[in-house]
C-alpha cells in the first residue's frame, strides 16, 4: 500500500519523459533529448516539482526557437501557447527561460554549440552524426551540453495567463484585437496587419 502511494507521487524519469515527448512530437531525435533535459533542469533550478499539477499556475516558459526541442519542453512542463504559459520568441536560438511566477526565480538555458563536436567522445562507435548526437546527448554532463544562467524576467501583464485585459476593434478592417497587440497610427487604432502589412493576400 505504502509503495503504491509513494510510486504515484514519484517524479517521471528522463526516459519516461522522453518517451512521452517522442509520442507527442512524432519521432525521436536529438532535439527531443535536448528539450527534455533542458526542461528538467529548468524546473529543478526554479523550484518547480509539479508543473502539471499544483504548481502549474506558477510556471511560465519562454522559448527562443521553433524547433523539435520546443515540443519536448511543452511536453515536460505542460505549458502551451493556448494556456498563455508558453511564450515563443522568434530569436532562432536553441534556448529557453523558465520562470517561477510565485517566487520570481528564473533561469535561461542555452544548448552549447560545442556539444555537437563533443558527441564524438560519447558515441565514437557511430558514424552517423545525427544518431551520434542523439545517443551522446542522453549521457553528456549538463555542463557540457548546456549553459545555465540565473536571469531576471519582467513579463508584461498583457502576456500573462488569464482572460484578456482588453479587446479593441481595428478602425481599418474591423478585426478585434486582444491582449494589447493593437497599434496606434495617425490617431487611429489598428491591428498589426493594417498597420504594418499582412502576411497573406486576400483573394
Amino acid at each position: 500500500m505504502y509503495t503504491a502511494i509513494a510510486q504515484s507521487f514519484a517524479q517521471p524519469s528522463f526516459e519516461e519523459l522522453l518517451e512521452e515527448s517522442t509520442r507527442i512530437h512524432g519521432h525521436i531525435c536529438a532535439g527531443q533529448v535536448i528539450g527534455v533535459r533542458m526542461a528538467m533542469i529548468g524546473l529543478r533550478e526554479i523550484g518547480i516539482s509539479d508543473p502539471k499539477g499544483k504548481q502549474r499556475k506558477s510556471l511560465y516558459v519562454l522559448v527562443e526557437i521553433d524547433r523539435c526541442a520546443t515540443d519536448a519542453i511543452q511536453s515536460v512542463t505542460g505549458c502551451s501557447l493556448g494556456k498563455r504559459s508558453l511564450k515563443w520568441l522568434d530569436y532562432g536560438v536553441m534556448a529557453a527561460t523558465f520562470v517561477n511566477l510565485s517566487t520570481g526565480k528564473a533561469v535561461r538555458i542555452t544548448a552549447r554549440e560545442e556539444s555537437r563536436e563533443l558527441a564524438k567522445k560519447y558515441s565514437p562507435q557511430m558514424d552517423d552524426k545525427y544518431k551520434q548526437q542523439l545517443e551522446a546527448y542522453r549521457v553528456m554532463p549538463e555542463k557540457e551540453l548546456f549553459t545555465i544562467r540565473p536571469v531576471s524576467v519582467t513579463i508584461p501583464q498583457c502576456d500573462m495567463p488569464g482572460r484578456p485585459l482588453k479587446r479593441v476593434q481595428c478602425r481599418e478592417c474591423g478585426d478585434w484585437v486582444q491582449d494589447g497587440r493593437e497599434v496606434e497610427k495617425d490617431g487611429r487604432t489598428l491591428c498589426r496587419s493594417c498597420a504594418s502589412g499582412r502576411y497573406y493576400e486576400p483573394l
